[in-house]
């Protein structure tokens, strides 16, 4: 099981500059930007999200979040993008996760892991496929009347996120269907390395809404410190 940290929080999606100023002002420390995706639309183009991208302070991380399946096209977007983190949510073998990680050892990968009912298994098989070519793992939700695996709007069962993170080598994130009236609870109950949200603090148009952004970040942190403090307490006694 991986340590507890102070915790990261990843909020993905966003449609121009100004809502990427706002993820900065309120503290988040991975910015995500899906590109290249099977179901969902893209929130920016590719050259719009490279200019944000570079005017990020170095206390904010750019993940690049795709479905590509080969190193090769993963690598070309990463450097067009100048992203030192990657997020894959399709379904690249590992022989192509270890391609990535050699050809770029400095790029921290995160691996998707999609909860179904009744998966649990396949999902530690997959874990031990990937882990020794990843840097973190994260846990989604797949929505059947969609196909999506990830950015569903949509919770899991928490028990099996947290029986993945009790396994796992790597730090794990906790994603779908996070909101800020749930975030705190589920970070209690999974006691993840990170907890990551997208359509959960966003406005009935899809804009990312201010106050739901300060709130998930503020409940988030004060769930993250109340684990680490128990986490120390534990240690001494």
């Amino acid at each position: 099981m991986v340590a507890q940290t102070d915790g990261i929080i990843q909020i993905a999606g966003v449609r121009h500059q100004q809502e990427a100023d706002l993820l900065v002002a309120c503290g988040v420390d991975f910015i995500g930007f899906p590109l290249r995706l099977t179901v969902h639309r893209e929130d920016l183009s590719e050259e719009a999200a490279r200019h944000i991208i570079a005017r990020l302070p170095q206390t904010v991380k750019a993940v690049l979040i795709t479905y590509l399946k080969r190193a090769e096209e993963v690598l070309a977007l990463t450097n067009y993008l100048q992203v030192e983190v990657v997020q894959l949510h399709g379904s690249m073998n590992p022989a192509e996760v270890k391609r990535l990680k050699n050809r770029r050892p400095n790029l921290k990968i995160i691996k998707s892991l999609i909860v179904r009912p009744g998966n649990f298994s396949a999902l530690k098989q997959e874990m031990a496929a990937y882990s020794p070519w990843c840097d973190f793992f994260i846990t989604d939700t797949f929505d059947p009347e969609t196909g999506a695996s990830g950015a569903t709007g949509k919770t899991h069962d928490w028990a099996v996120s947290r029986r993945l993170v009790e396994l796992s080598p790597l730090p794990l994130i906790l994603a779908g269907g996070l909101r800020p009236d749930n975030v705190a609870e589920a970070i209690r109950q999974v006691r993840p390395a990170g907890v990551d949200a997208h359509t959960g603090v966003e406005d009935e148009k899809g804009a990312k809404d201010p106050r739901r952004v300060n709130e998930f970040v503020r409940n988030a942190r004060a769930a993250f410190k109340q684990l680490k403090n128990q986490g120390e307490e534990e240690g001494r006694s």
